[in-house]
């Protein structure tokens, strides 16, 4: 799927379909490009919106946790978005859970999959090593339990990040703030259906940081995908689709009016 790019008010994002909201937030080293599987099978019913996430041109005062929950409600006060379900990967899911607890009134379901907030075994939190090559692909390839989902074209990238002084600072800034943001106290003050989505390879958030969410999270579905690493949504996303969409037929939204 061919998925345009749009840019408004200092936002790029991805906006296709309509009718009921999904807010995508993909995480530290992940893409618009991430859901690609994730927007082609939803947008055919809901409208399915990905602001890319400012990790790399954040002002180095903002690139922490706070700062890109204000660039995420920023995006959904531009867009007037409300009865949304969230749907947020690794750093895209601790987002999910900070907005979610912000702004009750507007979430009203939930998807974490491979979401930090808890623990996580990340290359992040610590300066990687730089201008080795092989180094960074087995790290990106640990990320999956198929290595060849680690293309040489998301190898290249990462490897770019980390051969950047500029993003590799504000992205180690923000890992370290999402490292030392432990939501096991907020968690248990969230009580909208909630999906988590895991794989049972995961390296990053292991399954016992998924049944730890489901422990917390008292109004919560947990799901296992097997021979799956940290993304889902990437290495099956016909699985992933088939859970989400269980879901969201479970849990409609409520019918209501907004006064304009």
């Amino acid at each position: 799927m061919s998925m345009t790019i749009k840019e408004k008010g200092g936002y790029q994002y991805i906006d296709e379909g309509e009718g009921e909201v999904l807010l995508l937030l993909h995480g530290l080293f992940g893409e618009m490009s991430n859901w690609e599987g994730v927007v082609a099978h939803f947008s055919k019913n809901y409208r399915v919106l990905i602001p890319m996430m400012p990790i790399y041109t954040i002002s180095l005062r903002k690139a922490h946790l706070e700062g890109l929950i204000d660039f995420v409600e920023g995006f959904v006060q531009m867009e007037n978005l409300k009865d949304m379900t969230l749907i947020g990967n690794s750093l895209g899911g601790h987002l999910a859970l900070i907005f979610m607890l912000r702004n009750k009134e507007i979430s009203k379901r939930m998807v974490l999959t491979g979401s930090s907030g808890l623990f996580e075994n990340g290359m992040g939190g610590s300066f990687p090593k730089r201008g080795n090559y092989e180094y960074i692909k087995e790290k990106v390839e640990y990320t999956f339990h198929d290595p060849k989902i680690a293309t040489k074209e998301l190898v290249d990238d990462v490897f770019e990040v980390t051969n950047n002084n500029a993003k590799c600072l504000r992205m180690i800034t923000i890992a370290r703030s999402a490292q030392r943001n432990n939501m096991a106290k907020e968690i248990p003050q969230i009580n909208i259906p909630t999906l988590l989505v895991w794989g049972l390879n995961d390296t990053i958030t292991p399954p016992l940081v998924a049944h730890e969410f489901h422990r917390l999270l008292r109004n919560s579905t947990l799901r296992f995908i097997d021979k799956c690493g940290h993304a889902p949504m990437m290495e099956h996303s016909a699985i992933f689709n088939g859970y989400v969409d269980e879901f969201l037929k479970k849990n409609p939204l409520e019918k209501t009016a907004h006064l304009v």
